[in-house]
């Protein structure tokens, strides 16, 4: 039986297993939703540092006490860290589409068996605009996808064929959710890490993509219950 989790803990649950994603050093990019979390899960000893689009270098977590001075392009409070500083938006966007984040976290609508991604838009939703996604997945080293396993009436995000319009193609290195974790080589998909009670078995009865399981499938790192 899958674990019983309130929205909240599904979020947190992702961004924590996320942020062990990081090697010291790394420079990047968090999206808005859950991976905006991941900042506040970063392990000790392991220095990450984070870009936003709007305009900051070295952001650090949402601040106890909230300084509108300082926020992220999905208008979440954010403090700077000792070192780091407010930039230009167009030098904001040289640093993604020069190539040198080391790797971007986003949300999705859904990812395919491919790694073909599709976050930006509902076909007649309301649409604000595709913000930075376009250039953050192609302009990243590695693009890791933080989203619930399923939407909130129970359908895959991870499917065969996206069939929601798409933000790039064959774009995606790692998908994280609260019940696993998958990598993607050569195009293929690859579930790497399950959540704890969880079984292979589970998995392939709520995701419609097809992947193969790595031998062992390992207990997903950093996740107690």
């Amino acid at each position: 039986m899958l674990p019983a989790l309130s929205e909240e803990e599904k979020k947190h649950r992702i961004a924590k297993r996320v942020a062990l994603e990081f090697s010291d050093g790394d420079v990047v990019n968090l999206g808005i939703g859950i991976p905006a979390l991941v900042s506040d899960y970063i392990p000790e000893g392991v220095r990450v540092i984070l870009q936003t689009e709007n305009g900051a270098v070295g952001a650090g977590p949402k601040p106890d006490v909230e300084d509108l001075r300082f926020i992220g392009a999905g208008g979440r409070c954010l403090s700077i860290a000792p070192g780091g500083s407010c930039i230009a938006s167009d030098l904001s966007f040289g640093i993604i589409r020069g190539g040198h984040l080391d790797a971007t976290v986003l949300g999705a609508l859904q990812v395919d068996s491919e790694g073909n991604l599709a976050n930006w838009m509902v076909p007649g939703g309301l649409v604000a605009g595709m913000g930075g996604a376009m250039d953050l997945v192609v302009g990243a080293k590695r693009v890791i996808i933080a989203t619930t396993h399923t939407t909130k009436d129970g359908r895959p995000k991870l499917v065969k064929k996206c069939t929601l319009p798409l933000t790039a193609v064959n774009v995606v290195d790692v998908v994280v959710t609260e019940l696993a974790l998958f990598r993607f080589y050569d195009g293929k998909m690859v579930l790497e890490e399950v959540a704890p009670g969880v079984t292979v078995d589970d998995i392939r009865a709520c995701t419609e993509a097809d992947f193969a399981a790595a031998e062992p499938v390992q207990v997903m790192k950093g996740i107690t219950q």
